[in-house]
């Protein structure tokens, strides 16, 4: 009995052993047909490698590339990378996945660094707490701003306080919607753009402040009539800008952000969504019209001026990538100027 017992442990074991043996194998097969990928990263001006990654997956994203150079360079975080198949192309998206570029087992890829790096929130707030904060001190009339026999003196003309105002409801309203309301498709912006553009936020916001609050300036031509229709022309535009701004909010929080054609609600100020792709860059030109007839200001008006300019160029870029990725998209929609522009 015990020899009998003693073979049947010996067949198991080795029945147990061959089926090792045999997964060891289909593993190892797998292994072998298992494509890895090799990513080369080089500089762009001088071509010299930085780093060589190998058997890298090939369903691994260009963010995950990211990740594996920043431990390799510390120094360079993933939001300050940009990472291009040809040295004056197109920087690769960080949801681009590997197997699906134009590249073989081994691919080439050239480095940029962006430099330093601010998130959108930080940017928000640099850009729009300074032309808050300085436009009150002209309003205030400190001192070493105009002449020393008008320091801390308040301007006779109901405009004044009126356009300050208002020009602190508009900072404090994006303010509120830099913290509570927006979302942001990109982490960073470069440290140096966002200089930029806080000289162009603080630079303007100081001009126009030195004329509306000057012991000299004069109230416009109409009087309470223009005064009154520009506030009332201000206010519906703000309020349209932060109900665009809203509803954009909440059509990202139900994560059909880039998937889904934004469109008008039960509030009557996003009814703009029928005529115009960016209604939200409308209203805000049309709140800095406003504030241009309130003020009667040439500062004022060349700022609203550029302002248009410039969200002229980025509501066009918004509703050319609409028409690409939406086929049923409203044909009836204009950038940001209905039946116009």
């Amino acid at each position: 009995m015990e020899a009998v017992e003693l073979q049947n442990l010996f067949t198991v074991a080795h029945f147990i052993k061959s089926r090792c043996a045999d997964g060891l194998k289909a593993g190892a097969l797998k292994d072998k047909n298992y494509v890895f990928f090799e990513v080369e990263i080089l500089d762009p001006k001088t071509k010299a490698q930085l780093c060589f990654l190998d058997k890298v997956e090939p369903h691994a994203t260009v963010a995950e590339i990211k990740c594996l150079l920043h431990k390799c360079y510390p120094k360079w975080y993933p939001a300050r990378q940009a990472l291009k198949l040809d040295p004056k192309g197109k920087t690769l998206k960080d949801d681009e996945i590997l197997e699906n570029l134009p590249v073989g087992t081994t691919a080439t890829m050239y480095f940029k660094d962006l430099g330093p790096q601010l998130g959108w929130t930080m940017v928000f707030l640099a850009e729009y707490i300074g032309p808050l904060f300085i436009y009150l001190l002209f309003y205030f009339r400190l001192p070493y701003i105009y002449s020393p026999k008008y320091t801390f003196t308040s301007s006779p003309y109901p405009v004044v306080p009126l356009a300050c105002l208002c020009h602190s409801f508009h900072y404090v309203k994006r303010l509120i919607e830099t913290i509570f309301v927006h979302r942001f498709s990109h982490g960073t912006m470069p440290l140096r753009s966002m200089v930029k553009n806080c000289l162009y936020y603080w630079g303007f916001a100081a001009w126009l402040a030195y004329y509306i609050n000057h012991p000299l300036y004069t109230p416009p031509s109409y009087g309470n009539r223009q005064i009154y229709y520009a506030l009332i022309l201000f206010l519906l535009c703000e309020a349209g800008n932060f109900s665009i701004n809203l509803a954009l909010n909440n059509l990202k929080s139900d994560g059909m952000g880039s998937g889904k054609i934004p469109c008008p609600t039960r509030n009557p100020f996003t009814w703009l969504f029928f005529f115009v792709s960016c209604p939200n860059y409308t209203y805000e030109v049309g709140a800095w019209i406003g504030f241009t007839f309130m003020t009667q200001c040439v500062p004022v008006a060349l700022f609203t001026l550029v302002g248009f300019i410039q969200m002229t160029i980025w509501a066009r870029g918004k509703h050319k990538m609409y028409l690409r990725q939406f086929k049923d998209y409203p044909a009836l929609r204009m950038a940001i100027i209905p039946l116009f522009l």
